[in-house]
C-alpha cells in the first residue's frame, strides 16, 4: 500500500524519481524501490516522505483513505466521512461565517478609541 501511495503522491506533484530521492536523501533506485514493493522504507524515511507530501503517516500506509495533512494543527476539525456533501458544506460555511465575524470582532476591539483620560490639574499657589 505505502509503495502505491507513495507513486500517487509523486505523480501528484509531478516530481520525478530522481529528484524525490535527492529530497529525501536518498537514491531514486530506492524510491523506485518503494514503489515496486521490493522494500519497505524505515520510520525515519516514512517520516520524512509524510512531511515532504504533507500526508499523515496513517494515511501513508494506508490505515486511512483520507489524505489528512501531516502537520495538522490543534484547532482542526475534521468533519466525519459520512456526512453528507451538504452538510458538510454548511458545516463549513458557519465556520467561516464564525470566523468572519471573530476577526470583526477583533478589529473593532482594536479601533476603539482609549477613554479618554482627566487631565492633572496644576497645584494651586
Amino acid at each position: 500500500m505505502l509503495g502505491e501511495r507513495l507513486a500517487y503522491l509523486r505523480r501528484r506533484e509531478n516530481i520525478s524519481q530522481k529528484d524525490l530521492g535527492k529530497q529525501l536523501s536518498i537514491s531514486h533506485y530506492t524510491i523506485s524501490s518503494y514503489e515496486k514493493g521490493r522494500s519497505e522504507p524505515n520510520d525515519e524515511i516514512k517520516i520524512r516522505i509524510a512531511r515532504y507530501f504533507n500526508v499523515s503517516l496513517d494515511y501513508l500506509m494506508g490505515l486511512i483513505d483520507q489524505p489528512y495533512p501531516f502537520d495538522r494543527e490543534d484547532g482542526v476539525i475534521y468533519l466525519p466521512q459520512l456526512m453528507s456533501p451538504a452538510l458538510q458544506r454548511m458545516v463549513k460555511d458557519f465556520l467561516v461565517f464564525w470566523e468572519q465575524g471573530q476577526q470583526i470582532q477583533a478589529v473593532e476591539a482594536t479601533d476603539t478609541p482609549a477613554e479618554p483620560q482627566e487631565a492633572e490639574a496644576a497645584p494651586e499657589e
